[in-house]
């Protein structure tokens, strides 16, 4: 107990004297040990890396988790040293309820059946949401969190310890001049002289070997950003493989809606028309029937034989339209395009409003409204 009791005043002591010492460094009354231009630079850029390494984790986290709660849970199982439980994703959870709406509705309908296709694309996008994450947890964001929770505490105490060492030097700096001050006045100073020399000799053999230290972790700061810039990487190549699995299910799906509308909707259009069949005893088919043609483009080869060359363009409203992205035609309705070419289109009627024809040549078709800039 004793013991510990004079160690307890020791170390306040200690601390109490370290205070007034950085006391009067901060008020010019005490000299200050100056580390060279080259440890300072250390300092600074370890100190950027802390903090910059700090913003970009955290901004990062929110890019994958927008959640706030769904955050705060996260890092409390962490912290708990508990495995985050598995989470569906939004576009999962919303291709679920699409599938079940389709259920109730009727998966043979063509509302249920469209509803099916699209909720299996946004779980099939879910799914790469989930991964993209998972990804991005493991290579990018874990060794950002080791660097702060590992290196830089390890950093920081060596820094502390370092600031501490200083303070002892030139708390020795100051009682060695303060004794070779009154050792001029009186001899009986000398032993106190030597006493200080020894202590000023301890204290700088202390802060050369901490300085060391210290600067060995500052200059591994380089490995570092070598180490981060290889998980920048991986988290720009995980980013890409997103994009992209994105970019093909949705462009996969818009021809699969593409190429069914058609057949959608055709039947409701052939359906209203065969009712108009006057029952005067005139067979079908002599009845004279007008032709709607489907929303999703002029062509129904199952309910008509009309093609496109006997589909002549309005007299006016022709327009000129440049093609802003490649499309392949999801059948012999549908006219294929190139980024960049020209192509004429015009609409007729009873066509959908997301599809115009369009001629380049001697070819025609229906065209997606989207892929196209018109011009005039």
């Amino acid at each position: 107990m004793d013991f510990s009791v004079k160690k307890l005043a020791s170390d306040a002591g200690v601390f109490f004297t370290r205070a007034v010492q950085f006391t009067e460094e901060k008020l010019g009354q005490a000299e200050k040990t100056e580390l060279d231009a080259h440890f300072e630079n250390l300092l600074s850029r370890a100190d950027s890396t802390k903090n910059w390494t700090e913003k970009i984790l955290r901004q990062t986290e929110v890019l994958l988790q927008p959640n706030p709660s769904a955050r705060i849970e996260e890092f409390l199982y962490e912290k708990l040293d508990r495995k985050i439980p598995s989470r569906i994703t939004n576009g999962e959870l919303l291709g679920q309820y699409m599938i079940d709406a389709a259920s109730e509705f009727g998966p043979g309908t063509p509302y249920g059946s469209t509803l099916i296709k699209v909720g299996e694309a946004q779980r099939r996008l879910g799914a790469a949401d989930r991964d993209f994450i998972q990804s991005s947890m493991i290579n990018f964001l874990t060794p950002l969190r080791n660097f702060l929770e590992g290196d830089w505490k390890t950093i920081s105490r060596e820094r502390r310890l370092l600031e501490n060492r200083r303070l002892d030097l030139d708390a020795s700096k100051t009682r060695l001049k303060k004794a070779k001050a009154a050792e001029a006045k009186a001899a009986l100073w000398s032993e106190e002289v030597t006493k200080a020399e020894q202590e000023l000799r301890v204290a700088q053999t202390e802060f050369d070997r901490q300085a060391e230290v210290t600067r060995l972790l500052l200059e591994g700061i380089s490995s570092t950003h070598t180490n981060h810039l290889r998980c920048l990487h991986e988290f720009v190549e995980a980013q890409a493989t997103y994009y992209a699995q994105c970019y093909q299910y949705t462009m996969d799906l818009q021809k699969l809606l593409g190429s069914s509308n058609g057949e959608m909707f055709s039947g409701a259009f052939v359906g209203n028309a065969t009712t108009q069949v006057p029952s005067s005893g005139v067979s079908p088919s002599a009845a004279t029937i007008p032709v709607v043609p489907a929303a999703a483009g002029p062509c129904n080869p199952s309910t008509s034989s009309l093609t496109f060359t006997e589909v002549s363009p309005p007299s006016s409203g022709t327009r000129k339209a440049r093609v802003l992205y490649d499309y392949d035609a999801a059948d012999s309705c549908e006219l294929e395009l190139l980024a960049d070419e020209l192509i004429t289109v015009y609409s007729l009627p009873g066509m959908d409003s997301d599809w115009l024809m369009g001629e380049k040549g001697n070819k025609k078709g229906k065209v997606p409204v989207t892929y196209l800039e018109l011009l005039n």
